[in-house]
Parts: structure tokens; C-alpha cells; sequence
């Protein structure tokens, strides 16, 4: 939890979200990706 509150003390609060939003959309899209390869067998 430390690492967590010394990474918005340095970068900011947006920028960690917005990482935190990223990741959360890339494994939805890893998610998709892999269903759309198993439509296509």
C-alpha cells in the first residue's frame, strides 16, 4: 500500500488512474480478442 501512496505523491493522481484504467481495459480487450479467435475455429 506504501508504493501505491508514494506513486501519487510523485506522478499524480490522474496518471495513476489513468494506469489503472488502462490495465483494466487491456484485459477486456485480451478477453475479446480471445473470444473473437475462438468464433473464427
Amino acid at each position: 500500500m506504501e508504493e501505491v501512496v508514494l506513486l501519487i505523491q510523485e506522478i499524480g493522481f490522474p496518471i495513476v488512474v489513468s494506469f489503472y484504467l488502462l490495465y483494466r481495459i487491456e484485459t477486456k480487450l485480451e478477453a475479446i480478442h480471445t473470444a473473437i479467435i475462438g468464433m473464427r475455429e
